[in-house]
């Protein structure tokens, strides 16, 4: 296994090349990457300011990291990986959340609409319909406490059971809907519309597009190289010690992040998995991170197979700078300013 001291994104060489055999060919098999230097002039008059700034920065290692068979692929730049992992925290956003208090979330029997089969009621959430749907069957699990940043595990395991109970019921309603997906968004730089704490439930007669690729991938490798695509992807991150075990759950500091920060992690199930999610979140708080992304792809109901859950970091709320642009919408290549080998660092020290 490599070596988890001081390693950095630009070391990725010099680890893979360390691997066994068998771990080695492993990660080809699925990686490729490249690094090369990108290089400008600086005019005189620009240099103290720019220096001051981003220190040298005439010459810049550029990473670039692409998975062969997903086609995830992410631009990591030295000169922003070696930036300080954690971030400010911008009082704005203390603000904005409390004077939000009193939202239609705050009184949710009365102030959102139930579904069509009612309402499900856990200690710490419960359930509406959502009054503007992505899908035909979609809730809004509305939490009991206000602040949309949640990292205790007692809380996310009662939002996973609501909206598993949530699941069962709206089966009930519509036996075709088999193809469930639960999605947390935190604050509006992730897509919440509402500040205060909610996650989304959604179940579908078909699944979403990335569930039918995953699997869709599964089948292939599986027929290729007879084995289960994210448990080799999983042993590279151990490999290049990117992948640690929580209990059961696998988590990995992600070598193909769709942005800051991404965590992914492989679970049998939600057990234990609001714990690793708790883990991961408190590990954001203390970076500073105040708004994200989760995603939990499940199979269908009433069958057994793995879960894999992504986080995200979305960014500052108070910048005016979006997080996605061009690179991440068209080219299908993230440009990515954390390194992975320093937040799987960030992640162990939580334990």
């Amino acid at each position: 296994m490599a070596s988890r001291n001081s390693n950095s994104i630009t070391d990725l060489p010099k680890l893979v090349e360390s691997l066994k055999n068998a771990e080695r060919s492993l990660f080809y098999r699925i990686y490729r990457f490249y690094i090369e230097t990108g290089r400008l002039v600086l005019p005189d008059a620009m240099r103290e300011w720019t220096t001051a700034r981003f220190g040298e920065c005439e010459e810049q290692r550029i990473v670039r990291v692409t998975n062969k068979v997903t086609y995830e692929s992410t631009l990591f730049n030295e000169l922003r990986a070696k930036r300080p992992i954690d971030a400010k925290v911008s009082e704005d956003t203390h603000r904005m959340i409390e004077e939000s208090k009193g939202c239609p979330f705050c009184n949710p029997k009365e102030r959102t609409p139930a579904d069509a089969f009612g309402r499900i009621e856990g200690k710490h959430c419960i359930t509406a319909s959502n009054i503007a749907k992505y899908d035909y069957l979609h809730a809004v699990i509305i939490f009991k406490g206000h602040d949309p940043f949640v990292c205790e595990a007692e809380k996310i395991a009662d939002y996973l059971d609501v909206a598993f109970e949530w699941f069962r019921k709206a089966n009930e309603y519509d036996s075709r809907a088999i193809y469930p997906f639960f999605m947390w968004n935190c604050l509006w730089r992730a897509g919440a519309s509402i500040i205060h704490g909610h996650a989304q439930a959604l179940i579908s007669r078909e699944p979403y597009g990335r569930q039918e690729f995953y699997e869709n991938v599964r089948k292939w490798y599986a027929k290729i190289y007879g084995s289960e695509y994210f448990e080799d992807v999983y042993a590279i991150h151990e490999a290049l010690g990117l992948g640690f075990m929580l209990e059961s759950i696998k988590i990995m500091a992600y070598l193909t992040p769709v942005k800051e920060k991404e965590v992914v992690m492989i679970s049998s199930g939600i057990s234990g998995l609001a714990e690793a999610i708790g883990l991961v979140l408190k590990c954001y708080h203390r970076l500073g991170v105040r708004s994200f992304n989760v995603a939990v792809f499940m199979p269908p109901l009433g069958s057994e197979d793995i879960f894999i859950t992504r986080i995200v970091d979305r960014g500052d709320p108070s910048s005016r700078t979006a997080d996605v642009g061009g690179m991440e919408l068209y080219a299908g290549t993230s440009v990515v300013a954390s390194d992975p080998f320093r937040l799987v660092e960030e992640l162990r020290s939580e334990i």
